[in-house]
Parts: structure tokens; C-alpha cells; sequence
């Protein structure tokens, strides 16, 4: 079983636009759709495929941050549960940079909500052990039926 849920809550001064490329910067397979709610505009995003999260395996490598990322990611684990979130204007560039998922922060975060049997096998093939920056051996993506 593997699910992902992403949102990002559309602030009124926040072009919607802008915010779909910053998901999709990071998850570009998505097709993230605005929903509204009272006031209220959430971008959500969703897949069953483990794929989807490539483009942030592949960007934690470039941008040389698997140990923060990975003490992030841990943080946020529990018994079938994952959840992180990505700061919303360091996406818009293509980057990755971890926030709570509920902190304030300007433009709030990016959701990330990874429902799965294995969450620890997930966060050990997105952020492996280093030894000088360098992973210590990579894990195959995990597969989750």
C-alpha cells in the first residue's frame, strides 16, 4: 500500500499558478487540482505510485542535504504514516528545503502525507546514512503492494 497526499493552502495574495509549479517542480508527474473550501483555496495532489517521489530523491542528492533530510523525514514518522513539509518558496525554485508540516511560516508549507506499510524503508531509500556527505549505499526504490 502506498498513498500520497500533498497540499499547499493558496494564500489570496499567492498566484495559484505559481504554487502548481512549485509542487510540480518537485513532483512533476502531479497534476495538482485547486479546491476551495469556504474562503479557503487548497492545491492537493495525490498518487498511489512510489515513482512520483523520484524528482525528490534525485534533487536531496544535488542539493547535498540527505542528512537534514533525512533527520527531517524521520521526524515525521509513525507506525504507517509519513508526513513532512517542504517550504513552498524554496520549491518555486526547484529546491528543497524542510519545514514543520503545520508551522507559520509566510506562505505556509508544502503537505507531504505518505500513508504506507513501511514508512522507515521509505525515508532509507529518500535519505540514506552518509559518511561524509556521500550515502553509504543506496537502496533500491521500495515497492509497496
Amino acid at each position: 500500500m502506498f498513498r500520497l497526499v500533498v497540499e499547499a493552502e493558496i494564500h489570496p495574495t499567492e498566484d495559484p499558478e505559481r504554487v502548481r509549479q512549485a509542487v510540480r517542480n518537485i513532483l512533476p508527474q502531479l497534476a495538482p487540482d485547486v479546491q476551495t473550501v469556504g474562503t479557503t483555496s487548497v492545491l492537493k495532489a495525490e498518487s498511489n505510485d512510489v515513482s512520483t517521489l523520484i524528482r525528490l530523491h534525485t534533487l536531496l542528492r544535488r542539493e547535498r542535504i540527505l542528512d537534514a533530510a533525512r533527520r527531517s523525514l524521520f521526524t515525521g514518522v509513525s507506525e504507517n504514516n509519513l508526513e513532512f513539509g517542504l517550504n513552498k518558496q524554496a520549491a518555486c525554485s526547484g529546491r528543497v528545503s524542510f519545514c514543520e508540516p503545520e508551522a507559520p511560516s509566510p506562505l505556509g508549507p508544502i503537505r507531504f502525507v505518505v500513508l504506507c506499510s513501511d514508512p522507515s524503508r521509505l525515508v532509507e531509500w529518500l535519505a540514506p546514512k552518509t559518511v561524509h556527505g556521500k550515502p553509504v549505499s543506496e537502496q533500491s526504490m521500495p515497492s509497496f503492494i
